[in-house]
C-alpha cells in the first residue's frame, strides 16, 4: 500500500496569555458600607448596610459573599461559600473534559493508486470524518507523474463525491511542488460526533449488560 496517514492535533481553543482568577470578597472582606443584598434562598432584599448583611448571613450561618463588584452598590448574595467554590470548580473540570480538539488527519495517495488501495484510503477517510475530523488529502507525484497533475485531479474528485454525504470540501485541490492537496471538512460537529460515538458505546454495553442477565 502506497502513502500513509498521519494526524496532527490543533486545540479548538487557543488560550493566549495568562488566566488571573481571583475569589470574590466574601464577609468582612466587604469594605462598601452598603450593599444591594440577595438572600439565601434567592429573594431581593435591596439596599442595606453591611453590618446588616453580616448579621442576616451569622444567622443562617452563612457566608456574605460578592457577586457582582462593579454594580453600584456591590450585589452580594447570603450562600454556602465552600458549596459555591466547589460547584464553581466541578464546572470548570466538565469543561475541560467536554473540550473539543480540531484534529486533521493527512491521507496520502499517488496517481496511479490501485482500486483496492483506494478503497482502503477511502474508509479511513470516511472514519475519520464520522468521527468529526478533518482530512487533508495529499496527491504524490513522482517522476514523470508530475507532467500529468490531471490525474491525480480527477482522483481527489472522484474522492470529494463519494464522502459528498459526510464532508464538504474545505480546501479545493491545489498544486504545491511534487504535491496535490485538498482538505476535506466533516459536515457533522466534532462535539456531535462524539456524543453519538458515546450513545452508540453506551448502547452497546447496555445490550451486553441485558443478554448477559438472559443468560
Amino acid at each position: 500500500m502506497h502513502g500513509a496517514v498521519t494526524e496532527r492535533e490543533v486545540p479548538a481553543n487557543r488560550i493566549r496569555g495568562a488566566n488571573i482568577t481571583t475569589d470574590p470578597r466574601i464577609n468582612d472582606r466587604i469594605r462598601t458600607p452598603q450593599i444591594r443584598l440577595i438572600g439565601y434562598t434567592g429573594e431581593q432584599v435591596g439596599v442595606v448596610d453591611i453590618e446588616v448583611a453580616l448579621q442576616m448571613a451569622d444567622e443562617v450561618g452563612l457566608d456574605l459573599v460578592e457577586i457582582a463588584p462593579e454594580a453600584n452598590p456591590p450585589v452580594c448574595k447570603i450562600m454556602d461559600f465552600g458549596k459555591y467554590k466547589y460547584e464553581i470548580a466541578q464546572k470548570a473540570r466538565e469543561a475541560r473534559q467536554n473540550q473539543t480538539h480540531i484534529v486533521v488527519k493527512e491521507v496520502r495517495m499517488r496517481p496511479k493508486i490501485e482500486t483496492h488501495d483506494y478503497e482502503t484510503k477511502r474508509n479511513h477517510i470516511e472514519k475519520f470524518l464520522k468521527g468529526g475530523d478533518k482530512v487533508k488529502v495529499t496527491m504524490q507525484f513522482r517522476g514523470r507523474e508530475q507532467t500529468r497533475p490531471e490525474l491525480g485531479y480527477k482522483i481527489l474528485q472522484r474522492l470529494a463525491e463519494d464522502v459528498a454525504e459526510i464532508a464538504f470540501v474545505e480546501f479545493a485541490p491545489k498544486q504545491e511542488g511534487r504535491n496535490m492537496t485538498m482538505v476535506l471538512g466533516p459536515t457533522k460537529r466534532k462535539t456531535e460526533a462524539v456524543a453519538e460515538a458515546k450513545a452508540a458505546r453506551k448502547a452497546k454495553a447496555d445490550a451486553a449488560a441485558a443478554a448477559a442477565e438472559t443468560e
